[in-house]
């Protein structure tokens, strides 16, 4: 079992309200310069869900199950990036307001830029919920450490899921099943970010061929992924021999240097972060959301 300073970690509650769906022009210019109208952030997705593909959707960056922000008139607001920084993937949300009141959800992934948290709930209650229903979180995880592994930085991670990712200890190493690996040459947007401890970046797929060379288009919602030679602990950029794996939490997406998006879940320089190909590794079959519930 890992040893954490889990004990000492503060749950807080932070509250959200169902975030409309959002434009800022009507159009929007792909990879090749041809003008496209899909659906993009923002909502209630109602059939798209944590263990279904991420590619393929005619969509744009479509966030799976409920989008939430603190906040829908300034997404740069201090509370949008509390709600964003605090809400870890895993934590358990409910609501408290409108037809669904008391339905209860599960944390999945944080979408940066929009300052999205993106929650999944039982489809029963997808049809009750209504925009604006407001929803709160039991926000954990912040601050947690591994304290046999100080190299090693856990950002954005609910110290129970934790417990359930099947990590195992090698010759000095925490070993993470993941279901995909990606080159650091194709991480895009939101690399240079500042930190990582909110938000996600980027898998860019505009070199279709090579996406498909490395099976990165068969990743699905949940899909924990493990990003070689990438340096999340101070934000996110490019270093030789560095890890980083994090669990895909939106879809691919037309505009270039975007793509599938991924939020943080480990990082680490000095090696003693590795992991093992699974194809099943995803938060959606631990946690029963989604697709598995």
């Amino acid at each position: 079992m890992l040893r954490t300073n889990s004990s000492k970690l503060v749950m807080l509650s932070v509250q959200g309200q169902i975030a409309p769906p959002v434009r800022r022009t009507a159009y929007a210019v792909d990879r090749e310069g041809v003008p496209f109208v899909l659906p993009g952030v923002g909502g209630i997705a109602y059939n798209v869900k944590v263990g279904h593909p991420a590619f393929g959707w005619a969509a744009d960056h479509v966030e799976p199950g409920v989008s939430t922000a603190a906040t829908i008139d300034d997404r740069s607001s201090a509370k949008n990036q509390a709600y964003n920084t605090l809400a870890c993937v895993g934590n358990e949300a409910v609501v408290v307001s409108g037809d669904a009141k008391g339905a209860k959800g599960i944390v999945t992934g944080k979408h940066g830029g929009i300052e999205h948290v993106l929650i999944d709930f039982a489809q029963e209650d997808l049809e009750k919920m209504a925009i604006d229903d407001k929803i709160q979180i039991k926000a954990c995880g912040v601050g947690l450490e591994l304290l046999d592994y100080p190299g090693i930085t856990v950002r954005n991670l609910d110290p129970a899921l934790l417990e359930k990712l099947g990590i195992t200890e090698e010759n000095g190493r925490l070993i993470v099943p993941v279901a995909g690996v990606v080159p650091a040459r194709l991480m895009g947007s939101g690399i240079g970010s500042a930190s990582a401890a909110s938000g996600d970046y980027d898998i860019t797929t505009t070199d279709q061929e090579e996406i498909k060379a490395l099976g990165i288009d068969r990743l699905r919602f949940g899909d924990l992924v493990a990003l070689e030679d990438c340096d999340n602990r101070f934000g996110r950029s490019y270093r030789k021999g560095a890890l980083s794996i994090g669990v895909v939490v939106h879809s691919d997406c037309l505009l270039a240097g975007h793509g599938p998006g991924v939020t943080t879940l480990f990082t680490c320089i000095d090696g003693t972060l590795g992991y093992r190909l699974e194809p099943e590794a995803n938060i959606g079959r631990i946690l029963n959301v989604g697709i598995y519930r």
